[in-house]
């Protein structure tokens, strides 16, 4: 198939207020637009100023009055509790009008905040459509936060209202939500006045009297009496939502999410970029608590009029590594959506692909993958085993959508290894030097985005303007900053090697770790790595490997560990230095899959560190120190 995406970029790059207006076509608007961009407005412009519209009422009612009502909306799953419920477009109308009907009654109105602290469970994406629904301002925090984490966010976002649910549940353990909660609000200085809380049957919670009140009762008393709740026309570039980034350091960062442009950017994007059809079934194996799942669980699919998959599960041990294929032949999946450590998991319990013989996938067309660096030897090992392209995309939580990627539906570009592909519409990339000045072709340098950034990118950040300017806009006048480093080649593929905080400095040379992770993950032996650059009295940093094996290997690690400094040496040069590499049980993480490399770092380099809010488990810190001290390491 010969790609249109060349044409479709340079359409874009031609005429930018023609392509998002007729993008915008595509979406239900009360009023249209005075002007597509408003040069003017907030911080570097805003899209489709003037114009009024509700996101609900396009991912819900249009479809129901089209002809959907009785197609699955969501699908849920949760192979950690047993249960399975399917959501068409006409119950999950009538669950949100329901709930949005509640929130009216318990006083809340357009901009109120309503802060969401639920697991994987329907509730999540109901509560986040009924804000929507009546304009108010929902802020997901991802159910199980540390109580001081949740306090930091209550704070910031002065929520009327929290829904929660009485415990989240992983494999082998019940998380009770409930006490986190309580103490969030008792330590937060902004108190909400009304909580409601889902109560799930693995872990039934007291109600505080006269503010905790009980969903299923609310919702169901709500539905019987056939409650309606019309939706309520907001405002293009009035917020839909605040999503918190996780920094381990300082005070999150509140991104807001507008309502027009994200939604005209996330409808174009189903079917231009990850090539689905509305009434398909499509699956993004990420928390609603992420960007991820906040664009590609909810909002995406249900504008686009597809069904979504919402999975309360991990891709290994819920209850083995052939769950995601289960989900795929038993929902009729098109398209999966995850994040590469994801597949390193399955690949590191099942390297030989056994577990795939026992599904049918012949409906999969397409993986996707993002959210960390997805190195060609994983890439490689899923399109053996899958039979069908995996692309690899990059955007980030404050874009929303991809940045750059291999457009599926404009039709497919050839594949790099190493590179998410090319520069999306909307997004014009550039390769800087520290002093702003553009660089040779294949040089690495920092990754920016001339402004203005397209529909569906943070317009801000919620209540704080100038530390907006300061941590996008400043250090590249006229451009977003993104914080990766990399390259571009002779062909525009874009190659994200790092986060800038990622490039080491060895003996004067500035390296990606990113380099290194990639030639360590080529290893037969290894499913998966991470590199950071330890101080060096000398060379000033060296770069320092960790290496999990995979099952099944029996070999001597300290031959591993040889062979994988003799690759890093064969194929990036003595240059790199590279000399250790450690061979580890397992790689902190945070909740999203991304490898924690700069708290890594602190341990190694015995600086002060602060344990992570969205850290996965907190005892692989201690054994990340252990392993350093074995090594002759201070790791303190």
């Amino acid at each position: 198939m010969t790609s249109n995406y060349h044409e479709t970029y340079n359409q874009w790059k031609s005429e930018p207020l023609r392509f998002w207006s007729d993008a915008a076509k595509q979406i239900s608007w009360d009023k249209p637009w005075d002007k597509v961009l408003d040069e003017d407005g907030s911080v570097y412009g805003e899209w489709f100023s003037g114009a009024t519209c509700n996101t609900c009422y396009n991912c819900l009612d249009r479809h129901v009055e089209s002809g959907r009502k009785d197609q699955p909306a969501i699908i849920y799953d949760s192979p950690i509790t047993g249960a399975k419920r399917t959501y068409t477009y006409g119950q999950l109308l009538q669950e949100v009008e329901a709930l949005a009907s509640v929130l009216t009654a318990k006083g809340i109105t357009k901009g109120d905040r309503v802060i969401i602290y639920l697991p994987m469970i329907p509730q999540a994406v109901i509560s986040m459509l009924a804000c929507a629904r009546i304009g108010a301002v929902h802020s997901v925090v991802f159910g199980g936060f540390a109580a001081a984490e949740l306090a930091t966010r209550i704070n910031d976002a002065s929520p009327k209202m929290i829904i929660s649910a009485s415990c989240g549940i992983e494999p082998g353990r019940v998380i009770k939500y409930k006490p986190l909660l309580d103490q969030a609000i008792e330590l937060a200085t902004a108190k909400p006045s009304t909580t409601i809380i889902v109560q799930r049957q693995q872990s039934i919670c007291d109600l505080v009297e006269g503010r905790d009140f009980d969903y299923d009762q609310l919702v169901g008393e709500a539905i019987s009496t056939n409650a309606k709740q019309p939706c309520v026309p907001v405002k293009a570039t009035d917020p839909l939502y605040i999503l918190y980034t996780s920094g381990t350091t300082g005070e999150p960062k509140g991104i807001i999410r507008d309502n027009g442009g994200h939604m005209v950017a996330l409808k174009w994007s189903m079917h231009a970029i990850y090539g689905i059809n509305p009434g398909e079934v499509w699956w993004a194996a990420s928390d609603v608590g992420w960007v991820v799942g906040h664009s590609y669980i909810v909002y995406a699919p249900l504008l686009h009029g597809a069904t979504s998959i919402l999975f309360e599960g991990k891709p290994v041990g819920t209850p083995d590594a052939g769950t995601f294929w289960r989900i795929i032949e038993e929902h009729n999946v098109v398209a999966l959506f995850t994040a590469p450590t994801a597949f390193r998991a399955i690949k590191q319990v099942d390297p030989k692909g056994e577990m795939l013989a026992k599904y049918n996938l012949s409906g999969l067309r397409t993986l996707f993958l993002a959210g960390e660096r997805a190195d060609p030897d994983t890439i490689q090992w899923a399109e053996k085993q899958l039979k069908v392209p995996v692309i690899d995309h990059w955007w980030q939580t404050e874009t929303g959508w991809t940045i750059a990627g291999n457009p599926i539906g404009l039709g497919q570009l050839p594949v790099k290894y190493g590179s998410p592909t090319v520069a999306m519409p909307g997004y014009d990339v550039r390769i800087l030097d520290d002093e702003g000045h553009r660089i040779a072709t294949g040089d690495l340098g920092n990754i920016v985005v001339k402004l203005p950034l397209p529909p569906g990118c943070l317009p801000n950040l919620w209540n704080a303007e100038q530390r907006f300017r300061d941590a996008y806009l400043t250090e590249f006048p006229g451009y977003y900053q993104t914080s990766d480093a990399g390259y571009i080649d002779e062909d525009g593929y874009l190659y994200i090697m790092a986060r800038t905080d990622d490039i080491i400095n060895v003996a004067g040379h500035r390296l990606s770790t990113g380099a290194m992770e990639e030639v360590i993950a080529g290893h037969n032996d290894v499913a998966e790595c991470a590199v950071i650059g330890v101080n060096d009295a000398l060379k000033g940093q060296m770069p320092l490997g960790f290496l999990v094996i995979n099952a099944g290997v029996n070999r001597e690690l300290g031959e591993i560990e040889k062979e994988v400094v003799q690759l890093v040496r064969q194929k990036i040069g003595p240059v790199a230095a590279f000399k250790k590499a450690i061979p580890v049980k397992r790689l902190p993480k945070t909740r999203s899959g991304k490898i924690l490399r700069a708290t890594m770092q602190k341990i190694a380099d015995c600086e002060d560190w602060k344990m992570p809010a969205t850290i996965d488990d907190p005892d692989i810190l201690d054994e990340i120190t252990g392993y350093l001290k074995e090594h002759g390491m201070a790791g303190g």
